[in-house]
């Protein structure tokens, strides 16, 4: 390519967001660019592997014990997972403050050293999947785009149920209290990161209730159209919805791990939320009871999990390979999980732990793409309830065919390259 241009993918340290930049830069690559991905130390060589060029960084002084991708997250999670026992108006104090509270903290950590990779580099655009703002991305005068990869309730409207709260879209009564919550716990927070950004170079953050910063050139989201909220203002016209945006990942054969005739369950709670050994272990004993066939992403604890006769599993598993051999997905409700299950047709049973997979649960659930439950509480007949009623509903597989159908024709990591692109070589708002 003549106009080869450079771009920086600067995704949250957790395989999600990665992934998801992994995908689009993909397609970059492809297409002649220069692809720069900012890592943590710990993801060392992990980009490297998929043919990509690495800047490693650090969100936090380095440990005496050598690190895993991603550790200090599987740490923290495994840490607080009693926390995801409570209503999410009580996890706002005993989770999100402190995770907030350390998201903020690498980012004012890194700070100097992002700003000088960005002068090493030089990018033509740099492309951030994080929750938190940056101030040496705005400061560094390059064009910007942010990437939400969370369910699409981070961006507010008085008609989305408030973010993280796992509340219903059709009944409000409950929202005003969650705000008022919101507000009293993480207000003087907010404030005074929004302070530390604009003496680090940065502008301010666009309200009281935001962490993180909307690019003035170019964002991108996340979500099937079909699935989609509601709003009573329209985003700008720098807002670009993705519907999904699926990875190309190794091939794996379910018939030839699994052979049956049973149908194929697909257990995966998330590098993040299999931390949590217990919940994983009672999953497996339920599902091992059944006479369904079951794959488990068994996750960084997999050696503490001891699966039935009727599953195969392993630390890592090419979820996209798999998910198409499937006939239902139990799922932590994170939103690659959620889009690749539209994007590949499947129902879900969603059991969220923390973040948006709550939002993403309440949404499969009061859409009827599939089933909300509890997941610290279900009993043993629901979970296999679900799947059973899951399987029989004649209806719900034409739905789940239109909307896989209309992913599958305008893959979102495509469209996501288009538009970087787009920004890397003219350096203006990407507006249509």
């Amino acid at each position: 390519m003549a106009d080869t241009k450079t771009i920086v993918f600067f995704p949250e340290g957790a395989f999600g967001p990665t992934n998801n930049c992994v995908g689009i830069g993909n397609v970059l690559k492809e297409r002649g660019h220069r692809v720069v991905f900012v890592v943590e130390e710990s993801f060392a060589g992990t980009l490297e592997a998929k043919g990509f060029e690495e800047a490693t960084m650090r969100l936090a002084p380095p440990p005496e014990e050598p690190e895993v991708p991603g550790q200090f997250w599987k740490d923290f999670i495994r840490e607080t997972a009693p926390e995801f026992r409570k209503p999410t108006i009580e996890q706002l104090s005993s989770f999100l403050e402190p995770t907030w509270q350390a998201l903020i903290d690498g980012s004012m950590y890194v700070n100097d050293r992002l700003a000088s990779i960005f002068d090493d580099l030089g990018p033509d655009a740099i492309v951030e999947d994080n929750v938190v703002a940056f101030a040496a991305i705005p400061a560094s005068g390059r064009p910007w785009a942010r990437i939400v990869s969370c369910n699409p309730c981070e961006v507010k409207d008085e008609l989305v149920p408030p973010v993280f709260s796992g509340y219903a879209t059709d009944d409000p009564r409950e929202w005003p209290a969650f705000w008022t919550e919101y507000d009293r716990v993480l207000g003087t927070q907010i404030a005074g990161f929004d302070a530390w950004l604009r003496e680090h170079g940065g502008p301010g953050l666009p309200s009281g209730r935001d962490y993180m910063y909307e690019s003035p050139f170019l964002n991108m989201y996340l979500f099937p159209e079909a699935t989609d909220y509601r709003r009573a203002a329209s985003l700008p016209p720098t807002w670009h919805r993705l519907d999904s945006s699926v990875r190309t990942d190794a091939p794996f054969d379910v018939e030839a791990a699994l052979p049956g005739d049973a149908p194929i369950v697909y257990l995966s709670l998330g590098s993040l939320g299999s931390a949590d050994v217990e919940l994983m272990q009672r999953l497996i004993d339920v599902l091992g009871a059944t006479d369904y066939r079951v794959i488990v992403s068994e996750g960084p604890q997999h050696e503490l999990l001891t699966l039935a006769d009727n599953m195969f599993g392993e630390e890592f598993l090419p979820q996209p390979s798999i998910l198409p051999q499937v006939d239902v997905v139990i799922t932590h409700g994170g939103n690659n999980t959620v889009t690749e299950c539209f994007h590949f047709g499947k129902p879900m049973i969603v059991l969220p732990l923390f973040w948006d997979q709550y939002d993403n649960a309440q949404r499969v659930g009061e859409l009827n793409y599939g089933t909300r439950l509890d997941t610290y509480r279900f009993e043993d007949e629901q979970l296999t309830g679900a799947i059973a009623s899951l399987l029989a509903d004649e209806g719900l597989k034409p739905r789940h065919l239109a909307v896989s159908q209309q992913l599958q024709a305008s893959p979102g990591n495509v469209r996501a390259a288009d538009v970087i692109e787009r920004l890397a070589s003219t350096g203006e708002p990407v507006t249509s």
